[in-house]
């Protein structure tokens, strides 16, 4: 989501297909354990799963002199700090359900950093659609992505073959995991709450200097 200010401009965001929630944030984990019990210093090597995410847009906000990082698929983060290639690691995505299987540790859930800061879902993702298309395509492909998510819910095995193909950790207990936690309400239409977290997330990038400033409207009209 955090990636999405630098092109606003060119794209406007569907009220469809997004991820949001509570409980599904990032988690800066290590496996050194010392630095479960003393102040995280500055000359951390940090690996990170992108410039332009959201976890590292959290990671700014709650550990501003943080900054030696690393940018890496988001799925070799964990064998990195395994190898000692990387002091700290910012993991997303279905890594949260297999790092302490690793012998990792957890040192904060930057989710609930989040939450506890604002009381706000956290935006990790949306989808965008060209602005250059016309109000009735971009409202059209918004009612057909709606439309897929929801009979997805309806029918929840219908895209395992799929899934299991694309997937980086082939658990299917994991998989589902993953599902059951990103893919919510707000998967279906943002609402007034999903909205205003998404608001709170910019207008805070925004007063730090961390994005561009908004010029345009974000949503869908």
């Amino acid at each position: 989501m955090y990636a999405y200010a630098y092109v606003h401009e060119n794209y406007v965001l569907l009220d469809a297909g997004s991820a949001l929630g509570f409980g599904v944030g990032p988690l800066l984990i290590c496996k050194n354990q010392s630095f479960l019990e003393t102040e995280l210093k500055n000359d951390l090597r940090i690996g990170i799963p992108g410039k332009y995410t959201t976890a590292n847009f959290l990671l700014g906000i709650a550990y501003p002199h943080l900054t030696d990082k690393q940018e890496m698929v988001f799925s070799e983060i964990e064998s990195a700090l395994q190898q000692e290639r990387i002091d700290l690691g910012l993991i997303i995505h279905e890594n949260r359900f297999t790092y302490a299987d690793k012998g990792l540790h957890k040192i904060v859930d930057l989710g609930n950093y989040w939450e506890n800061l604002t009381g706000c879902a956290i935006p990790l993702g949306g989808i965008v659609i060209n602005r250059s298309l016309d109000a009735e395509t971009q409202h059209k492909v918004n009612r057909v992505l709606k439309k897929s998510v929801e009979f997805a819910f309806q029918n929840p095995k219908s895209g395992l073959d799929f899934i299991k193909q694309h997937a980086q950790e082939m658990s299917e207990q994991v998989m589902y995991k993953h599902i059951d936690l990103y893919v919510n309400e707000y998967s279906v239409n943002l609402g007034i709450e999903g909205r205003r977290a998404i608001a709170v997330l910019f207008n805070m990038a925004q007063e730090k200097g961390l994005v561009p400033t908004l010029k345009k409207n974000i949503f869908l009209d």
